[in-house]
This record gives structure tokens, sequence and C-alpha cells, in this order.
């Protein structure tokens, strides 16, 4: 009998999100010392994507789905354990942290992307786009040996109206790179800055920012025109005219600005916690993404949740659309040659604690 795809024709339409709808935003800071940070949110305004968080094994076998809805593709076994963030099925990891030190993440790429047309002859070798990541982080430990992995895989989609997507991924010394699949094939990019949106493709958001070539950070000094004299408002009017809305383009410029200017801080946990901080600027509320008259979800954000790792102390950090405190995993205290695979929802209470202050 042949495997069939888990999940209902809801979960799957949540997943071929339209195209206002996608969302990711991540950067990377780093410690004084060089310690690589990777952080990043994804944004969803259709309905809550029952994120939850997955533990992987070392041997832990999976197999890829197939676009005509079973398990038929690429079968692999996870070399390293790791703990990941999923989407709809514990299966559908989109972004984690292996016990090599290796983090990976998906990012949607509407519109830019092109795989290759599924063909049965190479399902041994196909794998679904939303499967690469746990494909990579059971088998890579450096970006090298990602690329390496690629070189023979077919990546498809599981359904022909979803958006194709595009990966960065980083190894423990910081070095990261993303991919994009385009015109069919895999084009990698050394990802030096740090930064990575949706669409379009990552060397033009690398080009785009010399259109800001005037911004800077802290307070303009004051000017004259003719006879008149001009003071900024404000701290921060150096940076007047950064774009302030929604799309991919405008968010890249923002988080490249907003990334550069953090100062170092002298640990990975303090620069976890300003990871947060810079992320805060990029949560989109739930209201915008729809035109008047359109029905918005009973949903907090649309940023459902928001993801640091520390690649050195291999700790994985997240908050949700649900619960704004910061919660964690310690992949060094976790046996993965013993541990079971198990995997749990992000929030078991979907409310944020609120604590009242008592006045005697």
């Amino acid at each position: 009998m042949k495997k069939t795809i888990l999940f209902s024709i809801m979960a799957l339409s949540a997943l071929i999100m339209p195209q206002e709808s996608h969302a990711c935003t991540g950067i990377t800071l780093h410690t004084t010392t060089g310690l690589p940070v990777t952080a990043r949110t994804i944004e969803w305004a259709g309905n809550d994507l029952e994120s939850r968080y997955s533990i992987v094994p070392q041997g832990y076998r999976q197999q890829s789905y197939l676009p005509d809805g079973t398990k038929g593709g690429l079968a692999f076994q996870a070399k390293y354990g790791y703990v990941g963030l999923a989407v709809q099925q514990a299966e559908f990891v989109v972004e984690g942290i292996n016990e090599a030190g290796l983090a990976a993440g998906l990012f949607y790429f509407p519109d830019y992307g092109e795989y290759e047309k599924y063909d049965a002859a190479k399902k041994d070798r196909t794998i679904s786009d939303l499967q690469l990541v746990s494909y990579i982080l059971g088998k890579c430990r450096t970006v090298d040996e990602v690329k390496e992995a690629v070189k023979d895989l077919h990546v498809v989609t599981i359904d022909p109206r979803g958006s194709t997507v595009h990966w960065r991924f980083t190894e423990e010394g910081g070095r990261q790179i993303v991919l994009e699949i385009i015109g069919k094939k895999p084009h990698f990019y050394e990802n030096t800055l740090g930064v990575l949106t949706n669409s379009p493709s990552f060397d033009w958001h690398l080009t785009n920012l010399n259109n800001y070539v005037n911004l800077q950070t802290g307070r303009i000094d004051k000017t004259k025109i003719g006879n008149m004299s001009l003071r900024s408002f404000g701290g921060g009017s150096g940076l007047h005219g950064i774009p302030g809305d929604m799309t991919p383009p405008s968010r890249f410029v923002r988080a490249a600005f907003f990334q550069s200017s953090a100062p170092r801080l002298d640990n990975t946990e303090k620069t976890i916690e300003q990871a947060f901080h810079i992320l805060n600027n990029f949560d989109i509320p739930v209201g915008i993404q729809f035109a008047e008259g359109q029905e918005v979800p009973d949903i907090p954000s649309a940023t459902q949740w928001t993801v640091a790792t520390d690649l050195k102390h291999r700790c994985i950090y997240y908050r949700t659309m649900h619960n704004a405190n910061i919660r964690y995993f310690n992949l060094k205290e976790i046996n993965f040659k013993k541990v079971k695979f198990q995997s749990f929802p992000l929030d078991l209470k979907k409310s944020q604690a609120m604590e009242r202050i008592k006045v005697e």
C-alpha cells in the first residue's frame, strides 16, 4: 500500500501561500570574539501554521514526499542528530541546528525560483523542498559538504501551485551560504553580509543596497539652506529615508542597516537577546496583509515565530506569536545516540502569560 501524504487540504493550502504573505527576515550577528548567532522570523497571515519542534536522533530514517502525495522519494538517514522547528508536520523542518554546529533555514522565494520538473525515473534522488533542511541537517557539518550534498539531488515541490523557496546554511565558524534554484539549476552565494529575506534573488538584494549609500547611523549635523538653519528632529536622523514597508527588498535594507549598526557584545547569550530585539522591528501585524473588505484570520500576528541560534554552544532559542517568552534547547544536553524521535507543538498553551503587579 502506498504511504499517502499526511496533511489535509487545509494544511496544504497553508503551504501554498498567496504572494503577499511571504515574509521571512534573517540576520546574522557576531560577538566580540567572532562567534556567530543566526536569527530569523517566519510569517504567514492566513492561519496558524501549527508549528512544532522536532528532535531527531542519529540514525533516524525518513523518506521524501513526491508530487503524487506518496512517500516514494529519496530515503535518507541522519548521521547527525538535530533540533528543528517545523510547520504543519514534523518532517517539514524550516529552521534548525545539528549537533555538528551546522544551522539551516528555509525562506520563501516566490516567482523567481524554478525547480526542475519531477521525473519518476529519478525519484530515488528526488527530495521535496520542504524536506531539504532535514536532509542537510542530518548529513552535513560544513557548507562545503552542503554544496556537495546538493549536487546530485533533484529538488521538487509537493504541489505545483506552491511557492518556491531558497535556503541559507551556516557552519560553526560563521561561514554562510545561500542556495537558490533558478532556471532549474542550483546557485550558491557566499553570504558575508548575513542577511536574507525573500524575492528577488539574493544577488539582486546586494546590488539594491547601493540605492541607500546616503544612509548612515547617528544624527545628521545641522545644515543651511540659504540663510535658514536646519537641524534634525532627533537621534537616528541619518537613517531618514530608509524604506519602512514590509516588502522583501525593504526588509532586506532595514535588516542590513540594523544588523551592521548593532554593537558587538561579549558573549552569545547577550547577542541572542540582541537578535530578538532587532527582529522586533520585523514583526508584521496580521491586518496589514489583507485589503479592505477581506476577512482577517483570528491570529495575534503574521509573524508566527522568531528563532535565534548559537552555533558554537549548540543552542536554539524561539518565541512565538502566542508567547513572547524565550524558550530554548541546548543540544549538548541531548544524547542523540539514545534519544527517541519526538515532535511537539511550540506552544502547548496558546496564550501569553501576563503577570499582575500587586500593590499593597
